[in-house]
């Protein structure tokens, strides 16, 4: 029998590794709690929601301003696998940043199979462009924007981070000054062959395109490669290799295989300003 995606010849061996869901039994309680946390997290902290930074309705962004100006800024992008989720179920990741006094940013997208891929990406840089044309209103500082996300928002974090600013925005090359993809997916291939693909419809232009791994080139902005110690063995292997590439372009890459956690309470660490993840956004920028 031939091999679908590496050592992996059928469906259901694709997805034991990539069904994040399915891999931790408990896990719509994390998603409960991610919404009791992000609900308390808006109550708490002072917070603009829905800010437009697109023309359509998704395009959105969760504003949670530092109390001094000048403050660097945390740009954080969902995950959901791109078909599911919302800026709102993550507001709880601006707990840890604020108080180490940085202005937050959560960021919405239109979701899969009702746009592509391909425009999610997209809007996700419009994100990013809007954030350092106006995020001083927000107290927040152009120059020292750390970009992060997990999961679907890791792979769109890795793209955000190997965007050519420069050539296709006019901004600054250097634009994120720092960045934090958490559990990403760096190789859409295996994903052509998952439950996944009636929603992503991927095809291998949308693979190549959208694969961190296949956009590589040289970032000064140093990255912090993350997952969950007892994440899949795929999920460790696809971070490890975009950590390997980074590296061996020159980047400055750190690993963190975040102990004891899973796919969901790998994100935990935004909760607590002394938190290896905190520790290090902090000091990035």
């Amino acid at each position: 029998m031939a091999t679908l995606y590496r050592e992996f010849r059928q469906q259901s061996e694709i997805d034991a590794q990539y069904n994040a869901g399915a891999s931790v039994p408990d896990f719509p309680a994390h998603l409960a709690r991610w919404r009791e946390d992000s609900a308390a997290a808006r109550r708490q902290l002072p917070c603009e929601l829905r800010v437009p930074y697109g023309p359509t309705l998704a395009e959105t962004l969760d504003i949670f301003p530092a109390e001094a100006p000048g403050a660097p800024v945390l740009v954080f992008v969902h995950g959901g696998y791109w078909r599911a989720l919302d800026a709102e179920d993550f507001s709880f990741v601006a707990l840890g940043p604020r108080a180490r006094g940085f202005t937050t940013v959560s960021v919405n997208y239109a979701l899969c199979p009702w746009v592509s891929l391909d425009e999610i990406t997209r809007q996700v840089r419009a994100s990013l462009a809007w954030v350092h044309r106006n995020i001083a209103r927000w107290n927040g500082d152009a120059q020292r924007i750390v970009l992060a996300g997990h999961s679907a928002g890791g792979q769109l974090t890795a793209m955000g981070l190997l965007t050519d600013w420069e050539e296709r925005y006019g901004l600054p090359a250097d634009l994120v000054k720092a960045a934090v993809p958490i559990s990403g997916l760096y190789d859409l291939r295996p994903l052509r062959f998952s439950y996944l693909q009636p929603s992503l419809q991927l095809d291998e232009g949308a693979v190549q395109r959208n694969s961190p791994l296949d956009q590589l080139r040289p970032v000064s902005a140093p990255v912090l490669v993350c997952w969950g110690e007892r994440e899949s063995s795929e999920f460790a292997r696809q971070s490890n290799s975009f950590a390997d590439a980074l590296a061996a372009g020159g980047s400055r890459v750190e690993r963190l295989a975040v102990p004891e956690a899973h796919h969901f309470n790998v994100l935990d660490g935004f909760r607590e300003a002394d938190s290896p993840i905190c520790r290090w956004i902090a000091g990035a920028v």
